[in-house]
């Protein structure tokens, strides 16, 4: 039985998250009902609700956000109803996930293959017409890409495949060769994500910058060959002397501060490959002429996990992507303050979980 209202979180403004009883969603024609079996709490949910004006607006930007809106989009469930004419060999209580991103299959990006680009760009949890998955159920519309997850997969591994999807993209922007150093800045979720993905790669090097020594200790188990810590060592000289003067081939950026995009600027070789993943919290300001004149570097950003979801539900699923230790904390949808705290101070805590 379906009950009438459920529990979620609900976004009203910046700083203004409250959990309430809420209506249940009922699908329309082609969609999908699906009760949550979790969410997890992303750094974006965290700077969100903090006020970023990334996401609410300012300082010359629009806001994002539609609200009120259910914030999550690290979700996963099991269907328990459908609309008519669901696309897709989908049954009642098949283990189900959606990609992030709802496209609108009507927009020149959408129309040449890049979804993920997708001009209306309804991300779930940040607009209120694709609510997310801080709730009880939650529906996946019927523009939606949604895939099935083995039952057999533990839910600790399981609700690592969209953040980790999303690290599969960053990777691949970098176009990775067996022959390049690498430095990956940033060991959280995102980033121990990168690590598995970058270890597929096989590079000569792979270096990993982290202020938390435990997190360190996590990437060297995921595949990094060298892990330094930027608060401990001058790492732009320890990178410099493992490449004989030269700096990395390739520099990723996943720890959103504005200094690590500096660090990686004098870091990397001349005309070497500099992906940008992260969120910024503030405005990032550097001297562009190194990225132009100075180095002629490759400067790539990577947004969302186009087409990276169907292989990274089969690496977790046979242990390729590593996982184990990702997970720290799983709480209830009603202490959602505690676990936005924890993400957001990450002392001690990785992914952090609220489970329904």
């Amino acid at each position: 039985m379906i009950p009438e209202t459920m529990k979620a979180v609900v976004a009203h403004a910046a700083g203004d998250y409250r959990f309430e009883n809420v209506p249940v969603p009922r699908p329309k024609e082609g969609e999908i009902l699906i009760k949550v079996e979790a969410c997890g709490v992303c750094a974006g949910d965290v700077k969100a609700e903090h006020g970023a004006s990334r996401f609410w607006g300012g300082d010359g930007t629009p806001p994002y956000i539609k609200a009120p809106v259910i914030p999550g989009h690290e979700f996963l469930g099991f269907i328990v109803e459908m609309g008519p004419n669901v696309k897709g060999d989908f049954t009642i209580g098949d283990r189900v996930i959606s990609e992030q991103i709802v496209p609108c299959w009507e927009c020149r990006f959408c129309k040449t293959g890049r979804h993920w680009m997708c001009e209306k760009h309804d991300v779930y949890g940040f607009q209120n017409n694709v609510n997310g998955g801080m709730a009880e159920y939650m529906v996946f519309p019927k523009e939606a890409l949604v895939y099935k997850v083995p039952r057999e997969i533990p839910m600790e591994k399981a609700i690592l495949i969209e953040p980790f999807a999303c690290s599969k993209h960053a990777v691949d922007r970098g176009n990775i060769g067996n022959e390049d150093v690498v430095v990956l800045s940033g060991a959280g979720t995102l980033g121990l994500g990168m690590v598995g993905a970058i270890a597929l790669k096989n590079p000569k090097t792979l270096v990993v910058l982290d202020m938390k020594d435990d997190r360190l200790e996590l990437a060297k188990k995921f595949g990094a060959d060298i892990v330094l810590n930027p608060s401990k060592v001058d790492v732009i000289k320890k990178i410099k002397d493992l490449t004989d003067g030269y700096g990395c081939d390739v520099y990723i950026e996943a720890t959103g501060h504005p200094s690590s995009v500096q660090q990686g600027l004098e870091a990397i070789r001349k005309m070497g490959t500099f992906v940008e993943f992260s969120v910024f919290g503030e405005l990032t300001t550097v001297d562009w002429s190194i990225i132009s004149d100075t180095k002629e570097l490759d400067l790539f950003g990577a947004h969302l996990s186009p087409f990276c979801y169907e292989s990274v539900i089969e690496w977790i699923a046979n242990g390729k992507l590593p996982t184990e230790g990702v997970v720290t904390h799983k709480l209830p949808l009603e202490d959602y303050k505690k676990a936005f705290e924890l993400a957001g101070k990450g002392e001690g805590s990785l992914k952090v979980v609220l489970v329904p």
